[in-house]
């Protein structure tokens, strides 16, 4: 069970992407004082986690009422996460946000809600909801991955000191390339469970 829970946490951090995060959320929160920024990343990484945890308690039943198949499931899941880890491996790490767009302390948009519980960790709680029975080991990996995330981030400040930009984007895209693996094998599986259905 534990292999299970650290095997799917994995997944989990990587698609939550904390070290692609640092600079975004350094650049949002910059105009903040350093006390007062962490209260901020503290409050936001609870409200990403409630509606992490929200989507992996309804996904099942949602999946279910749109009669999606384990095989659908796998390809699709597949096919997400190798997007995403293309963009992860590819990224030229220019994304930036003024801090100016922010003038007030941000709330929920965007910290919460796209970069952390962005569409693609939703997309996956609900796909591993369903070919995940064992809601214990769901959301144990869950917890793990967002509890790594949340460290990374409380500290992005110290972080980017020792790591500098470059170090922090050859990180990313070490953990793009690690999903690429993850995701063909979701794909392959998800062929597998196909033709094995047809017979």
């Amino acid at each position: 069970m534990l292999g299970s829970i650290l095997t799917l946490a994995f997944s989990f951090f990587l698609l939550l992407d904390p070290l692609g995060n640092v600079p975004l959320y350094l650049a949002i929160l910059k105009n903040v004082d350093a006390k007062r920024q962490r209260l901020i990343i503290f409050r936001e990484m609870m409200i990403a986690l409630g509606v992490i945890l929200t989507f992996a308690l309804v996904g099942q039943e949602i999946l279910s009422l749109l009669r999606i198949s384990d095989a659908t499931l796998a390809l699709s899941g597949g096919i997400l996460l190798f997007i995403i880890a293309l963009k992860m491996v590819f990224s030229s790490g220019n994304q930036e946000f003024d801090a100016r767009d922010y003038p007030e302390e941000p709330l929920i948009v965007p910290l919460a809600i796209p970069l952390i519980a962005g569409p693609s960790i939703l997309a996956a709680v609900m796909i591993y909801a369903k070919k995940e029975p064992n809601l214990f080991v769901l959301f144990s990996a869950i917890f793990i991955a967002w509890l790594a995330s949340f460290i990374i981030l409380y500290y992005s400040d110290i972080l980017k000191k020792i790591l500098s930009k470059n170090g922090i984007q050859a990180l990313e895209k070490l953990m793009g390339l690690i999903l690429t693996l993850i995701a063909v094998e979701m794909f392959l599986d998800g062929i597998t469970r196909f033709f094995c259905a047809l017979e």
